[in-house]
């Protein structure tokens, strides 16, 4: 993202670096040297002693590659090694993730996955190429990213309730984009016309940057927006109508949630994070954990996850997991309601 906020110095990459390798020479000492250990009794050279690839499960242009990019430099002077980013977009995620599902447990291959690829598409797949729980783990969680009803300017409804009202009296003249069958802002259009009782045509897309190209262009007419979008809403192209969340966004406290709305509960709210093959050694998880949540304390990370209007969220990998399985529970309501299935 090139979104800042104004006031705010970026520190020069000189500073950044010094912070990272002060980071790697007192925070993860004691990590470092349970590592060493473990790769003395196993025979294994220390980790990490080569780049490290880090996929991200969306294209270029989305909110978890934004997220990916933000952290990948400050985690790569903490550890000491390279971590490239390699997008692997598609089947809502699922191509990226199951990349990482099957690459080898060494540490040298993480995921950066949206919430919704965790806590969503296992519920809509029948038959998944690789299973979640068995073969993905926890390491950390990225931001809490929330979700923003938004349509065109020149559209014909200015308000949330005008545009409620021209959906129910044009039934399926509607459509609106979504990164992928199964993604949250899919599940956030479905939740919006079952609780507002209309109805609208779905159109999946590989991204959430694509989505936002074809929504100026006028080929779909709203979308739940993950929070790229705002620069256009900045330049008058695009209105926000409301947000998805369960309280206000700090970004645009003038505008109320769905749920002030009426629509009670509505809550799209998912998890960012990242996850390692199943087996990866603990001390590992432990050390990327560490670092992980020490750049989401840092200002220049901060800043590209609240240009998001999302926050970070430093927690342990066992409250991460926590988290992706009560948004799972939360969205499977919506799934069963609707009977949706994944492609």
């Amino acid at each position: 993202m090139n979104s800042s906020k104004s006031g705010q110095a970026r520190p020069s990459a000189f500073s950044r670096r010094r912070f990272g390798q002060a980071l790697l020479a007192v925070g993860g000492t004691a990590v470092l040297a349970k590592s060493a250990s473990v790769a003395a009794q196993t025979g294994a050279a220390p980790w990490p002693n080569r780049p490290i690839r880090l996929i991200v499960n969306f294209p270029v242009g989305g909110s978890p590659d934004a997220i990916a990019r933000a952290v990948a430099t400050p985690l790569s002077q903490a550890l000491g090694q390279s971590v490239v980013v390699e997008n692997r977009g598609g089947a809502g995620g699922m191509i990226g993730a199951e990349a990482v599902a099957k690459a080898a447990n060494d540490g040298y291959t993480i995921l950066l996955s949206s919430g919704s690829a965790m806590a969503i598409v296992p519920l809509i797949t029948p038959r998944m190429p690789y299973d979640p729980q068995k073969d993905l783990v926890a390491v950390a969680a990225g931001a809490r990213l929330e979700l923003f009803l938004v349509v065109r300017s020149d559209a014909p409804y200015k308000t949330y309730a005008e545009f409620v009202r021209y959906a129910k009296a044009n039934p399926g003249r509607l459509t609106y984009g979504s990164p992928g069958n199964g993604t949250s802002p899919h599940i956030a259009g479905e939740m919006l016309k079952s609780q507002a009782n209309f109805f609208s045509v779905h159109i999946p897309y590989r991204g959430s940057a694509a989505v936002l190209t074809d929504l100026l262009g006028g080929q779909i007419d709203y979308t739940f927006d993950p929070g790229i979008s705002f620069s256009q809403l900045r330049a008058g192209r695009l209105r926000l109508l409301a947000v998805g969340s369960a309280k206000r966004n700090a970004l645009f406290p003038d505008t109320p949630t769905l749920a002030e709305l009426g629509l009670a509960g509505f809550d799209t709210g998912t998890t960012h994070g990242f996850w390692a093959p199943a087996g990866t050694p603990a001390p590992i998880i432990e050390r990327l954990n560490r670092e992980i949540n020490q750049t989401m304390t840092l200002a220049p990370v901060i800043e590209v996850i609240r240009a998001l209007g999302a926050e970070p969220t430093p927690i342990s990998p066992a409250q991460f997991a926590a988290v992706i399985r009560g948004d799972s529970e939360r969205f499977g309501k919506i799934i069963r309601e609707r009977k949706i299935v994944g492609d």
